[in-house]
């Protein structure tokens, strides 16, 4: 009977181990919309529309939105929202030191509004996000853009 039970303890042992190695092999979309969104953050040039925006919001949700607020000084408004599941590529113009990631979508993906413009509101679709970048390297653009990919193919998989 104790034969038995070290036996048993044994196999539950073991299968702990290898479920903890098969999950723990695992990256979760949690995780690379957080690195997306820190990143973002991390790299954004602040400097680049000082006198005009008074403050800016990068939110990367868990359910794939990508979210970009701009507050102007004038009190105007400016968002830009898609789904991460319609992310197609990402460009960079600019240098290391300074510059503008293009987050491009499959079609007219990216919801544009405007508010508190003396032109008026605006409601529109657009293909791209531009968000201005300072003081970063081509491995990290790289690490960014397969993280963008990540997410996008988790959702793609998990919306089937």
């Amino acid at each position: 009977m104790k034969k038995f039970t070290l036996s048993l303890k044994i196999a539950f042992s073991f299968s702990v181990f290898l479920g903890f190695l098969v999950l723990s092999g695992f990256d979760l979309p949690e995780e690379q919309t957080f690195f997306i969104q820190n990143f973002l953050t991390k790299y954004y040039d602040n400097d680049a529309q000082m006198k005009d925006i008074k403050r800016y919001e990068i939110n990367v949700t868990n359910t794939g939105f990508c979210r970009y607020r701009k507050v102007f000084n004038n009190g105007k408004e400016e968002y830009f929202a898609f789904n991460l599941s319609r992310f197609k590529s990402m460009d960079y113009y600019g240098t290391t030191t300074k510059g503008d990631l293009y987050l491009r979508t499959k079609n007219d993906d990216v919801i544009v509004q405007t508010r508190n413009d003396r032109k008026g509101e605006i409601d529109s679709m657009g293909t791209y996000v531009v968000i201005p970048l300072k003081n970063i390297d081509v491995q990290e653009l790289n690490e960014l853009a397969d993280r963008f990919k990540r997410v996008n193919e988790s959702l793609l998989a998990s919306n089937k």
